[in-house]
């Protein structure tokens, strides 16, 4: 089975309080990449509470967004009407419990061939997914496809496609 991960394709992060042009700039590719794959698509959502601010994460970065239940923290519409089943809330950057999710998978269900994350953002979440994903299943391919990523600013998503790629990520479309 192969599996596709979709990372925090929310408004927040797209056009809304953390939003950037070049994350509004792949929304096209993301629904494409989702509609043509060939598998298990996996949504994960970055939640946080309205104590947001109150918290490490909120006093490093204090915007708040991604507050449950809020507009912002909703995946955009148009992706969300091709999500099957619930995403994975997380309350952090990377998510232990979509790792300990695949590995469940892989260790009861069929193997996983190959798992491929897309979204939001490759500096951030993208990256902290991936290299927990790798340190679940590392003999699992873990791919990152470069043309549905955005990151917080370009220079910061080709340093986290360059450090993935080191640490044995295949980068595709790049």
């Amino acid at each position: 089975m192969k599996i596709l991960i979709v990372v925090d394709m929310q408004n927040d992060f797209i056009d809304g309080a953390l939003g950037t042009k070049e994350a509004v700039a792949i929304l096209p590719a993301v629904k494409a990449k989702i509609e043509d794959f060939d598998g298990r698509v996996i949504f994960t959502r970055d939640t946080h509470e309205a104590d947001y601010l109150s918290t490490q994460e909120g006093r490093n970065l204090p915007v708040e967004h991604c507050i449950k239940g809020t507009d912002g923290w909703q995946i955009n519409a148009g992706l969300d009407a091709l999500r099957k089943e619930e995403p994975v809330d997380k309350p952090a950057f990377g998510s232990v419990a979509l790792g300990q999710l695949l590995k469940a998978y892989d260790t009861y269900e069929e193997k996983i061939e190959s798992i491929t994350l897309i979204g939001l953002c490759t500096d951030i979440c993208v990256i902290s997914n991936a290299m927990i994903i790798k340190a679940f299943l590392p003999e699992t391919p873990v791919i990152v496809d470069a043309a549905c990523c955005a990151g917080v600013t370009p220079e910061s998503h080709e340093n986290a496609l360059n450090a993935m790629a080191v640490c044995q990520i295949s980068i595709e479309n790049r």
